[in-house]
């Protein structure tokens, strides 16, 4: 069953949320914590979105400026060592607000304190990701920035 309660999820149905900024008190340094630093998220959520194109009507999918908000107020909020408790908790509040829907996510630290190193480290994780919808969307089923 979808998220919206309509059946099973298209593979080809989704809504992408890319690039939001989040600044958070994440990381194994304890200046990391004390300090925060900014985080780049990417979200995919699964979601039979038909009946929310044939009549325009937003409760019949997944209103993504409600996840933008929660997932800022959650960033704010947050302390702890590893990006892979971050994504953990973004994956909680997700299913808090949208249920057991399939959802990928790409959570990058924009400055990891390496020295020597000016690039990202990032996660991916995904929960409940259809096959056909992964093969679908391309190689890993996450979108290419």
């Amino acid at each position: 069953m979808s998220a919206t309660g309509q059946g099973a999820v298209a593979p080809g149905d989704q809504i992408l949320v890319r690039g939001l900024r989040l600044w958070a008190h994440v990381g194994v340094l304890e200046q990391e914590r004390q300090l925060g630093q900014w985080f780049e998220l990417d979200l995919t959520l699964a979601a039979d979105l038909s009946r929310a194109a044939r009549e325009d009507d937003l409760a019949a999918s997944l209103d993504y400026s409600l996840l933008i908000t929660a997932l800022q107020q959650l960033a704010r909020a947050t302390v702890c060592l590893t990006l892979e408790q971050f994504s953990e908790r973004i994956l909680e509040r997700a299913e808090q607000l949208y249920g057991a829907v399939p959802i990928q996510l790409e959570l990058r630290k924009c400055s990891p304190p390496v020295p020597g190193f000016g690039g990202q480290v990032a996660v991916r994780r995904q929960r409940r990701w259809p096959a056909a919808a992964e093969s679908a969307s391309g190689a890993a089923g996450f979108p290419h920035g």
